[in-house]
Protein backbone atom coordinates (compact mmCIF):
# COMPACT_ATOMS: atom_id res chain seq x y z
CA UNK A 1 0.00 0.00 0.00
CA UNK A 2 1.24 3.26 -0.95
CA UNK A 3 0.05 5.91 0.65
CA UNK A 4 2.48 8.87 1.98
CA UNK A 5 0.07 9.38 5.38
CA UNK A 6 0.43 5.73 6.31
CA UNK A 7 3.97 3.71 7.44
CA UNK A 8 4.14 0.27 6.61
CA UNK A 9 6.31 -2.19 8.67
CA UNK A 10 6.76 -6.50 7.38
CA UNK A 11 6.25 -7.97 4.01
CA UNK A 12 3.73 -6.61 1.42
CA UNK A 13 -0.12 -7.71 1.91
CA UNK A 14 0.50 -9.53 -1.47
CA UNK A 15 3.18 -11.83 0.77
CA UNK A 16 1.98 -12.18 4.21
CA UNK A 17 -2.40 -12.25 3.34
CA UNK A 18 -2.79 -10.90 6.90
CA UNK A 19 -2.98 -7.25 8.20
CA UNK A 20 -3.53 -5.18 10.79
CA UNK A 21 -4.33 -1.52 11.16
CA UNK A 22 -3.24 0.67 13.72
CA UNK A 23 -4.64 4.07 14.65
CA UNK A 24 -2.66 6.77 17.38
CA UNK A 25 -4.14 8.47 19.58
CA UNK A 26 -4.90 12.51 19.86
CA UNK A 27 -1.52 13.84 19.67
CA UNK A 28 0.26 10.46 19.23
CA UNK A 29 1.70 9.35 15.61
CA UNK A 30 2.13 6.45 13.59
CA UNK A 31 5.56 5.92 14.82
CA UNK A 32 4.21 5.59 18.82
CA UNK A 33 1.46 2.52 17.42
CA UNK A 34 4.97 1.06 15.52
CA UNK A 35 6.41 1.02 19.48
CA UNK A 36 3.02 -0.96 20.31
CA UNK A 37 3.55 -3.17 17.31
CA UNK A 38 6.76 -4.30 18.39
CA UNK A 39 4.99 -5.94 21.81
CA UNK A 40 2.71 -7.65 19.96
CA UNK A 41 3.50 -10.93 18.69
CA UNK A 42 2.93 -9.89 14.50
CA UNK A 43 4.93 -12.15 12.81
CA UNK A 44 3.83 -12.62 9.76
CA UNK A 45 1.58 -9.64 9.52
CA UNK A 46 2.02 -6.18 7.72
CA UNK A 47 1.62 -3.54 9.90
CA UNK A 48 -0.16 -0.27 8.46
CA UNK A 49 0.18 2.77 10.86
CA UNK A 50 -1.79 5.74 9.11
CA UNK A 51 -0.88 9.27 10.40
CA UNK A 52 -3.29 11.77 11.17
CA UNK A 53 -3.47 15.59 9.92
CA UNK A 54 -2.02 17.68 12.68
CA UNK A 55 -1.73 14.18 15.09
CA UNK A 56 -5.37 14.23 15.74
CA UNK A 57 -8.03 12.33 13.66
CA UNK A 58 -11.20 14.73 14.95
CA UNK A 59 -10.89 17.89 16.67
CA UNK A 60 -13.12 17.15 20.10
CA UNK A 61 -14.01 14.84 22.31
CA UNK A 62 -15.49 11.78 20.80
CA UNK A 63 -18.35 12.65 23.24
CA UNK A 64 -19.29 16.01 21.69
CA UNK A 65 -22.32 15.98 19.44
CA UNK A 66 -20.98 13.75 16.00
CA UNK A 67 -21.79 17.04 14.24
CA UNK A 68 -18.63 19.22 15.75
CA UNK A 69 -16.46 16.31 14.82
CA UNK A 70 -17.17 16.93 10.93
CA UNK A 71 -15.95 16.77 8.55
CA UNK A 72 -13.03 15.07 9.87
CA UNK A 73 -14.43 12.19 11.23
CA UNK A 74 -16.32 11.48 7.93
CA UNK A 75 -12.47 12.01 6.59
CA UNK A 76 -11.13 9.62 9.14
CA UNK A 77 -13.91 6.78 8.38
CA UNK A 78 -13.47 6.90 4.74
CA UNK A 79 -9.69 6.26 4.92
CA UNK A 80 -10.31 3.30 6.56
CA UNK A 81 -12.67 2.22 4.16
CA UNK A 82 -10.14 2.97 1.47
CA UNK A 83 -7.38 0.95 3.45
CA UNK A 84 -9.74 -1.85 3.61
CA UNK A 85 -10.72 -2.16 -0.14
CA UNK A 86 -6.67 -1.70 -0.47
CA UNK A 87 -6.16 -4.36 1.29
CA UNK A 88 -8.15 -6.82 -0.18
CA UNK A 89 -7.41 -6.06 -3.43
CA UNK A 90 -3.93 -7.14 -2.31
CA UNK A 91 -5.00 -10.41 -1.28
CA UNK A 92 -6.14 -9.81 2.42
CA UNK A 93 -9.53 -11.05 3.02
CA UNK A 94 -11.44 -9.21 5.82
CA UNK A 95 -10.84 -12.31 8.34
CA UNK A 96 -7.40 -11.70 8.35
CA UNK A 97 -7.92 -7.89 8.46
CA UNK A 98 -7.25 -6.60 12.26
CA UNK A 99 -8.25 -3.26 13.74
CA UNK A 100 -6.19 -1.58 16.40
CA UNK A 101 -6.17 1.63 18.06
CA UNK A 102 -5.04 3.79 21.13
CA UNK A 103 -7.46 6.52 22.94
CA UNK A 104 -8.81 8.60 19.88
CA UNK A 105 -7.82 5.74 17.67
CA UNK A 106 -9.45 3.22 19.63
CA UNK A 107 -12.57 5.30 19.78
CA UNK A 108 -12.38 5.50 15.73
CA UNK A 109 -11.23 1.67 15.27
CA UNK A 110 -14.38 0.81 17.16
CA UNK A 111 -16.87 3.42 15.42
CA UNK A 112 -15.31 2.34 12.00
CA UNK A 113 -15.89 -1.68 12.39
CA UNK A 114 -19.17 -1.05 14.27
CA UNK A 115 -20.69 1.00 11.30
CA UNK A 116 -19.53 -2.05 8.88
CA UNK A 117 -19.25 -4.98 10.82
CA UNK A 118 -18.37 -8.07 9.26
CA UNK A 119 -16.04 -10.99 10.11
CA UNK A 120 -12.73 -9.07 10.78
CA UNK A 121 -9.73 -11.00 12.14
CA UNK A 122 -9.96 -9.10 15.58
CA UNK A 123 -10.40 -5.55 16.98
CA UNK A 124 -7.81 -3.98 19.75
CA UNK A 125 -9.23 -1.24 21.21
CA UNK A 126 -6.91 0.22 23.79
CA UNK A 127 -9.25 2.83 26.11
CA UNK A 128 -11.84 3.48 23.66
CA UNK A 129 -16.14 3.77 23.11
CA UNK A 130 -18.60 3.89 20.62
CA UNK A 131 -18.33 8.10 19.27
CA UNK A 132 -20.76 10.67 20.26
CA UNK A 133 -22.81 12.36 22.85
CA UNK A 134 -25.39 9.54 23.24
CA UNK A 135 -24.97 5.93 21.44
CA UNK A 136 -26.93 6.54 18.50
CA UNK A 137 -27.66 2.73 17.63
CA UNK A 138 -28.79 3.42 13.68
CA UNK A 139 -25.83 4.49 12.58
CA UNK A 140 -24.50 0.70 12.96
CA UNK A 141 -24.85 -2.37 10.55
CA UNK A 142 -23.67 -5.65 9.73
CA UNK A 143 -23.17 -8.32 11.42
CA UNK A 144 -19.79 -9.30 13.61
CA UNK A 145 -20.20 -13.12 13.17
CA UNK A 146 -18.45 -13.93 16.22
CA UNK A 147 -15.36 -11.28 15.79
CA UNK A 148 -13.27 -10.96 19.06
CA UNK A 149 -12.68 -7.58 20.15
CA UNK A 150 -10.61 -6.47 23.25
CA UNK A 151 -11.65 -3.01 25.21
CA UNK A 152 -9.19 -2.34 27.55
CA UNK A 153 -9.55 1.25 29.78
CA UNK A 154 -8.49 2.31 33.15
CA UNK A 155 -10.91 3.32 35.81
CA UNK A 156 -11.23 6.40 36.55
CA UNK A 157 -9.86 7.44 32.72
CA UNK A 158 -9.95 11.39 32.51
CA UNK A 159 -11.11 11.04 28.94
CA UNK A 160 -13.04 7.72 28.33
CA UNK A 161 -16.18 6.80 30.83
CA UNK A 162 -15.69 3.49 32.10
CA UNK A 163 -19.94 3.53 31.12
CA UNK A 164 -19.33 4.06 27.78
CA UNK A 165 -16.67 1.39 27.33
CA UNK A 166 -19.01 -0.96 29.05
CA UNK A 167 -21.89 0.14 27.03
CA UNK A 168 -19.89 -0.02 24.02
CA UNK A 169 -18.79 -4.04 24.71
CA UNK A 170 -22.55 -5.03 25.26
CA UNK A 171 -23.81 -3.13 22.61
CA UNK A 172 -21.05 -4.60 20.08
CA UNK A 173 -22.32 -8.38 21.34
CA UNK A 174 -25.70 -7.82 20.55
CA UNK A 175 -24.27 -7.35 16.75
CA UNK A 176 -22.77 -10.67 17.43
CA UNK A 177 -19.14 -9.86 18.49
CA UNK A 178 -17.53 -11.72 20.96
CA UNK A 179 -16.24 -8.68 22.67
CA UNK A 180 -13.31 -8.93 25.87
CA UNK A 181 -13.80 -6.13 28.29
CA UNK A 182 -10.72 -5.17 31.05
CA UNK A 183 -11.78 -2.17 33.20
CA UNK A 184 -8.33 -2.02 35.08
CA UNK A 185 -8.70 0.14 38.48
CA UNK A 186 -6.48 3.41 38.75
CA UNK A 187 -4.35 3.16 35.87
CA UNK A 188 -3.16 6.40 34.02
CA UNK A 189 -4.46 6.67 30.08
CA UNK A 190 -1.72 4.29 28.37
CA UNK A 191 -1.57 1.08 27.60
CA UNK A 192 -0.13 -0.93 30.06
CA UNK A 193 1.85 -4.43 29.55
CA UNK A 194 -0.99 -6.45 31.39
CA UNK A 195 -2.92 -5.53 28.22
CA UNK A 196 -0.43 -6.17 25.66
CA UNK A 197 -0.18 -9.42 27.19
CA UNK A 198 -3.89 -9.89 27.45
CA UNK A 199 -3.99 -9.34 23.36
CA UNK A 200 -1.19 -11.36 22.45
CA UNK A 201 -3.08 -14.07 24.01
CA UNK A 202 -6.23 -13.32 22.61
CA UNK A 203 -5.25 -12.85 19.44
CA UNK A 204 -2.11 -13.89 18.23
CA UNK A 205 -1.02 -17.03 20.16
Amino acid sequence: MHRKNIITRGKPMTETGKAIVLLHGRGGSAGDMLQVASKLWLDGFTILAPQATRNTWYPYSFLAPEEKNQPWLDSALQLLSDVEEESRKEGVSVDSLYFGGFSQGACLTLEYTARNAKKYGGILAFTGGLIGSTLNKNKYSGDFQGTRVFIGSGDPDSHVPVERVRETGSFLKSMNAAPSVHIYPGIDHTITDEEIMTVNQLFFH
